[in-house]
């Protein structure tokens, strides 16, 4: 089981959790390992704690509140407050070090960050100790989490699974509860690093794994993988099943699940892993696995925002050699990642995530002007539709005539070597549309098109009525349908 800072973001839940822990132990399941994140935003203040000391300031008061206020609310044990408090001190003097020498190397940030989740595992632990379920706190080095050296990034490395189990059967009394410090590990000089994006869920998912247990779950704030962002479609509605390869291209796309990297080590060894809510403990979630029995068209709809497209023309002959290799060796010249792309023999569109730095698209758009001309376009959004792309035609035949019924320009597409994912570039002003339009249609049983039916044309009254002569087939009255 495994829970991110929002889980445990202060005492109370913290206090929510160890007793869903509990509960769910009494509904039968056994959970051999509890991997935490650290409490609430403590990550991201230790970043700030090293900006500060950098600038000769150094101050983790409010780190140091959230945490003791949690051992004292609890009424914890000494040494709990000992051990945690001999953490804290610890970050404090490093930080100190830190503002001394006005350096925070990538190795340093790693230890610096690492604070939040060895004191976190320390709190949870004693808390389910106290509330009756034995556990252990355990760093996640001494249970075999063993990386490379790239701080910030890192690693595990290849064998780790042998590691993690033989650490789990000598060290880890079956009938305990491990609670294990996620995101965190250590390199082969004893270093502590960090695993990057997903970091967390890639702990839970390495040590479920390696140990060879029956699901992985990772717990979060929302009924499971949901059709859409509920944020902006309030009917969004958790998807049951999905395969390995459609969560991966939901997370790649901008969809709050588990980062591709941190699916790697269940789609090694086929564990299923369900995303379930740890605000609503009775929900089912959404289990991610092989493979999916559900016979469904479109499984969910998921968008990048703020990308920019870029076309390429080739000016030489038409089909010249290695126009496509010229094209990209100069994109990776200026380390430019592509998300999507559609491309001729002397064409090529494709777009960049907003975090490249746009010095790097300019000087790569640069080295283009002898052979190509390069047009760039801002504020665009990529719209994904996790579907079964067997059926892509069924699917691009609702989409595009809503597209049509609501004046939505497609400007690239890209249906490719991925079998569960058809993207589309449209401008980020037109976006929340087409999701909103495309989850009616796919989930909600009141699409505002209709097929033709025998022939006869179905149109629509009111506010479409302008439409009727324009495209009579489109738009049907959402009060009638």
């Amino acid at each position: 089981m495994k829970f991110g800072g929002s889980s445990i973001a202060n005492a109370d839940r913290v206090d929510h959790v160890t007793k869903l822990i509990k509960d769910q132990i009494a509904a039968g399941y056994r959970p051999r390992a509890v991997v935490c994140s650290a409490m609430g935003k403590t990550t991201n203040s230790l970043l700030a704690a090293g900006d500060f000391a950098l600038e000769g300031r150094v101050n983790i008061d409010a780190i140091r509140t959230l945490h003791m206020a949690a051992i004292e609310q609890f009424g914890l044990p000494q040494h709990v407050s000992d051990e945690v408090t001999a953490l804290l001190d610890e970050c404090q003097d490093m930080l100190r070090g830190v503002s001394l020498l006005q350096e925070l190397s990538p190795k340093s940030l790693d230890q610096l960050v690492s604070y939040g989740e060895r004191c976190s595992v320390r709190i949870v632990a004693a808390r389910l100790n106290q509330i009756g379920v034995p556990a252990q706190a355990v760093d996640s080095w001494d249970v075999g989490i063993v990386t490379d050296s790239n701080f910030g990034d890192a690693k595990l490395l290849p064998g780790y699974e042998k590691t993690v189990k033989d650490a789990f059967s000598s060290k880890i009394d079956p009938n305990v509860v491990a609670v294990v410090t996620g995101f965190i590990g250590k390199d082969g000089k004893g270093r502590i690093t960090t695993l990057g994006r997903g970091g967390s869920d890639l702990s839970a998912t390495a040590i479920g794994a390696s140990c060879g247990l029956d699901e992985v779950q990772v717990w979060k704030d929302v009924d499971g993988i949901l059709t859409a962002d509920p944020r902006l479609v309030n009917n969004a509605i958790p998807v049951k099943a999905v395969s390995y390869e459609e969560a991966a291209e939901l997370a790649y796309f901008g969809a709050q699940v588990l980062h591709p990297i941190a699916m790697q080590p269940a789609m090694k060894c086929g564990i299923p892993v369900r995303v379930k809510n740890s605000y609503n403990p009775s929900s089912e979630g959404s289990v991610i696995s092989e493979k999916h029995d559900d016979d469904r068209l479109v499984t969910a709809i998921t968008c990048k925002r703020g990308v920019q497209l870029l076309d390429i023309h080739s000016t030489q002959m038409l089909g010249a050699y290695g126009f496509l290799s010229t094209v990209f060796g100069d994109l990776e010249k200026h380390k430019l990642s592509v998300d999507v792309l559609a491309s001729s023999e002397v064409s090529v569109s494709l777009t960049f995530d907003k975090k490249q730095p746009q010095e790097d698209i300019d000087n790569a758009m640069r080295d283009l002007a002898p052979y190509a001309t390069a047009t760039l376009h801002k504020d665009r959004a990529i719209l994904t539709l996790i579907a079964d792309v067997d059926r892509s035609s069924e699917v691009l035949a609702t989409v595009f005539r809503v597209f049509s019924a609501q004046d939505i320009k497609v400007e690239m597409m890209s249906q490719g070597a991925s079998k569960v994912n058809i993207s589309f570039v449209l401008r980020n002003d037109q976006i929340d549309d087409a999701i909103l339009n495309l989850h009616y249609c796919f989930f909600e049983g009141r699409c505002i098109v209709e097929p033709y039916a025998d022939g006869e044309e179905i149109n629509g009254e009111g506010a479409s009525a302008s439409k009727k002569e324009e495209s009579p087939p489109l738009v049907v009255d959402l009060e009638k349908k």
